[in-house]
């Protein structure tokens, strides 16, 4: 269902509102937050298996996924970023590593030119916006709840924002697509069914495994303990 011209109004002002606020981070809080956030999913994503990691190239002060994902693949993660087909379409997921040929591609991202198709387990995925339900506001295309809404088996989706990206909703509609998880420089957070509950590193890493669990994705295996 199309959004009224009132709330199409309203999303546009937040969206304006929330990227000056992150583009306007201090270079230092955004690589401290970002270090914050990247040291969390290295504890709650360190497990070996055949997951494929959906990740988004940094786009105006996103937190960047990318060191991440290459310290993952040496745990046998294979990583993915999304390519834009179309206006209306679901995106692509195409694999990427480190030195893969890119191209240009919406916007200017760059995306991986002619690499496998991929279908992600995993979606680390960036908003504009978070309100306290765990749904998200994007830059306004609809891809990713377009292709999550086209998904037969739904990856497990983790928001990775800046506390300053938070809002108190964002009038959810029937097309948006609610976070299974929240990770910020601040706080980690999984939906329990009626609410966003905080939680540690153990317990998330835990509850994921559990989710992946119950949707039939592949089961991962705890990195062996360091000696």
């Amino acid at each position: 269902m199309a959004l009224s011209d009132q709330a199409t109004a309203w999303r546009r002002g937040e969206r304006k509102r929330l990227l000056a606020a992150r583009t306007g981070i201090a270079p230092q809080d955004h690589a401290r937050w970002s270090a914050a956030i990247g040291q969390a999913l290295q504890q709650v994503l360190d497990l070996q298996g055949p997951w494929v990691l959906g990740l988004c190239w940094p786009y105006q002060a996103e937190f960047d996924a990318r060191h991440l994902a290459a310290w993952l693949r040496l745990r046998g993660l294979r990583t993915a970023l999304p390519v834009v087909q179309g206006a209306g379409q679901p995106l692509q997921w195409r694999a990427w590593w480190p030195g893969v040929a890119m191209q240009a591609g919406v916007y200017g991202i760059p995306v991986p030119r002619n690499t496998p198709l991929l279908l992600p387990d995993v979606l680390l995925v960036p908003p504009v916006g978070l309100d306290a339900q765990g749904y998200r506001l994007g830059y306004g295309g609809g891809y990713f709840d377009r292709t999550l809404a086209a998904l037969a088996r739904k990856p497990l989706c983790i928001a990775t924002a800046f506390e300053v990206s938070r809002i108190e909703t964002i009038g959810p509609q029937a097309h948006d697509v609610r976070m299974d998880y929240v990770l910020t420089e601040s706080a980690l957070q999984y939906w329990d069914g009626q609410a966003l509950q905080a939680c540690n590193a153990v317990t998330l890493r835990t509850h994921i495994r559990a989710s992946a669990a119950a949707r039939g994705l592949p089961q991962p295996q705890p990195q062996p303990a360091h000696p």
